[in-house]
C-alpha cells in the first residue's frame, strides 16, 4: 500500500513514525531546507564562513571553490594517466600494487594514481657485475679467477618481481657456472686454453639457470679477466710454464729444420731417381743391343763357324791386349825387346858397368 493512499496511516517514505525531525508531525520534509543545509555543510568543509556570511554568499563561494578543486583534480588525473614510453624502455603497470600489464614504447594511457602506477625499465642498457673467487680445477689445483658479466633485461615484469635480489642472484649463478666450467678442466687448460670456449660454455650455463628462475635477464657475455694461481705455488707454476715454453720452442726448431731439410732431400731424391732411370734405360738399351748382336753372331756362326770363331778370338784379344802392357821376347836372340803402349811402365835397361882402374 502506498504511503499516500487512504488507509496508509499517513506514513511517509522517510520514516515510520509521525515525527520525522524535518517538519511538523506527519508532514514530509522540506527539500529546499535539505539542499540549503547541504550547501552550508559543503561551505564549512571547504573553509567557508557560513555562520558569518549570508546563506546565499556561502553557497556561491563554496560552489566556485569546489568546481576549481574538481577541475584541478581532473587535470591532474589526465596528466597522471598519460605516459610516453621511450623506445629503449618498457613500462610495467601496477594496479593497486600488483603487476597488471606491460606498456610498449609510444604514448600510453593508464588509470591515475593510486589506482595504477607505471614503473619504467630500460631494456637496452648493458648492466655489469664482477666477482673474484677461488676454485678447484679438475686436477685439484687451486686457482683465483676474476670474471665479469654483462647482461640486459628481456622481460621487465619478471626482472622487477620474479627475483628478489637481482645482483645477488646473478652473482651466485655466475659463480656456479664458472665453477662448473673450471672444475671440468685442468689447470693448464684454464691458464692457457681457449678462453672463448670457456666463456661461451659459462654463458650458456648461466642463461639456462636464469631462465629456470624466470629472472627476465639475458646474459650478453662473461669475461675471464684474470686467472692466477695462489702465491704459495706461483714459483712452481712459473717453472712449469717455462718448461712448456721450452718444449714448444724445441718443437718449432724441429719444424723449421724439417722445413729446410725435406725440400733438399726431395730434390736429391728427384735427381737420384732421374739418374737411376737413365741408367736403367742405358742398361736396357745396351742389353738389347748385345742380345741383337749375339743373335747376328749366332746366325753368322751357323753359316761359317770357323771364320766366326777366329774373328771372335781376334776381337777379344784386341780388346784385352789394348788395355794391358805387353812384353814381347824374341827367343832366338838374347836381347830383350820391350814394346810398351805407355812409357811410364816400361822398365829401363841396365847400364853397362864401368871397369874400375887400379
Amino acid at each position: 500500500m502506498a504511503w499516500n493512499e487512504p488507509g496508509g496511516g499517513r506514513r511517509n517514505p522517510w520514516g515510520d513514525g509521525g515525527n520525522n525531525g524535518g517538519g511538523g508531525g506527519g508532514q514530509p520534509p522540506d527539500l529546499e531546507e535539505m539542499v540549503r543545509q547541504m550547501k552550508q555543510r559543503l561551505s564549512a568543509l571547504f573553509g567557508g564562513r557560513g555562520g558569518a556570511r549570508s546563506a546565499g554568499d556561502g553557497s556561491s563561494g563554496a560552489g566556485g571553490l569546489g568546481w576549481i578543486i574538481l577541475g584541478l583534480l581532473l587535470i591532474w588525473a589526465l596528466v597522471d594517466s598519460f605516459h610516453i614510453i621511450d623506445q629503449r624502455e618498457r613500462g610495467v603497470v601496477l594496479r593497486f600494487g600488483k603487476a597488471d600489464r606491460t606498456l610498449e614504447p609510444g604514448p600510453r594511457f593508464t588509470l591515475p594514481r593510486p589506482i595504477e602506477q607505471v614503473t619504467r625499465v630500460d631494456v637496452t642498457q648493458v648492466r655489469s657485475m664482477s666477482s673474484k673467487v677461488a676454485m678447484l680445477t679438475r686436477d685439484e689445483n687451486l686457482v683465483n679467477i676474476d670474471f665479469a658479466v654483462q647482461y640486459t633485461v628481456n622481460d621487465a615484469t619478471a626482472f622487477l618481481f620474479k627475483v628478489r635480489d637481482v645482483e645477488e642472484t646473478l652473482a651466485q649463478v655466475a659463480e656456479a657456472a664458472v665453477r662448473q666450467v673450471v672444475g671440468s678442466r685442468s689447470l693448464d687448460d684454464v691458464q692457457v686454453g681457449n678462453r672463448l670456449e670457456f666463456t661461451n660454455e659459462a654463458r650458456e650455463i648461466m642463461q639456462r639457470l636464469l631462465d629456470s628462475y624466470q629472472s627476465g635477464i639475458s646474459v650478453s657475455i662473461i669475461n675471464f679477466q684474470d686467472v692466477m694461481v695462489p702465491e704459495q705455488v706461483k714459483d712452481a707454476f712459473d717453472d712449469a710454464i717455462k718448461a712448456r715454453e721450452d718444449k714448444q720452442r724445441a718443437i718449432n726448431d724441429a719444424l723449421a729444420y724439417a722445413a729446410d731439410v725435406v725440400p733438399k732431400a726431395s730434390g736429391r731424391k728427384g735427381r737420384v731417381l732421374a739418374e737411376a732411370n737413365g741408367y736403367k734405360q742405358s742398361s736396357v738399351a745396351r742389353a738389347e743391343g748385345d742380345a741383337k748382336r749375339f743373335t747376328l753372331l749366332a746366325e753368322q756362326y751357323r753359316l761359317a763357324p770357323e771364320v766366326t770363331r777366329k774373328r771372335l778370338y781376334l776381337e777379344t784379344m784386341e780388346e784385352v791386349l789394348s788395355r794391358t802392357p805387353k812384353i814381347l821376347i824374341d827367343g832366338e836372340k838374347a836381347t830383350t825387346c820391350c814394346i810398351c803402349r805407355s812409357t811410364n811402365w816400361c822398365p829401363r835397361r841396365p847400364r853397362p858397368s864401368v871397369p874400375v882402374r887400379r
